[in-house]
């Protein structure tokens, strides 16, 4: 939780309530429904859950911002972003039922008002939204062309509508059908810690 505070000094009591809370929720529906690598529920807040707030470092989303995560898995980056970003909707899907329990339940605990669940594949979501993100889910060109349906035109944040997703390792391959509308932020500038030394986010512009 000081990992947390240390790189968002400005949350609020309920913020910091909630985060908090995060720990022991996770271990306990990890022991029943595995959402996260057993031996890696120690590291939840390193790996997950300001891995996760990178994007927030990426962009302060304005209040009223709609957001997808798509592939959340137990929540992830989606409820870390909940919690920092409350007057921002997020839709949270991914196609294993059990996974969207998890992240359900550990929503409902903390008491974040400002989300939503689908249990399915992200090609059977209509809605439009600002932005959709992602932590690795699949490569950057098969996400995209699934959601590129799923991105309005209006725009009301700094940076233009589109994709925003963590990823590790050697991207340029990844990056080169979008070279003109993406931008591949090092989170090694955020953060010091040497787990993020080869993690990227990557922006892509979808209109």
């Amino acid at each position: 939780m000081e990992l947390i505070e240390k790189y968002f000094p400005k949350l609020t009591q309920e913020q910091k309530n909630q985060f908090d809370a995060l720990y022991d929720l996770y271990f306990d529906w990890n022991s029943k429904i595995n959402v996260i690598s057993r031996k890696d529920i120690e590291n939840l807040y390193l790996h997950h859950v300001l891995h996760s707030l990178a994007i927030a470092k990426i962009i302060n989303f304005k209040p009223g911002t709609t957001i997808m995560d798509v592939g959340t898995g137990g929540g992830f980056p989606g409820i870390p972003l909940a919690i920092m970003f409350p007057d921002t909707k997020f839709h949270l899907v991914d196609r294993i039922g059990k996974k969207i329990k998890v992240a359900q339940e550990v929503a409902t605990a903390i008491g974040l008002k400002n989300v939503t669940f689908r249990h399915c594949g992200v090609e059977e979501e209509k809605t439009k939204f600002d932005f959709v993100v992602s932590r690795a889910v699949m490569p950057l060109s098969d996400l995209v062309k699934l959601i590129r349906k799923n991105i309005k035109k209006e725009q009301i944040n700094g940076l233009p509508n589109g994709l925003i997703c963590l990823k590790g390792g050697e991207l340029q391959n990844e990056v080169k059908p979008f070279k003109n509308t993406s931008i591949i932020f090092d989170l090694e500038d955020y953060f010091s810690e040497d787990f993020f030394s080869t993690k990227k986010g990557v922006y892509v512009q979808i209109n």
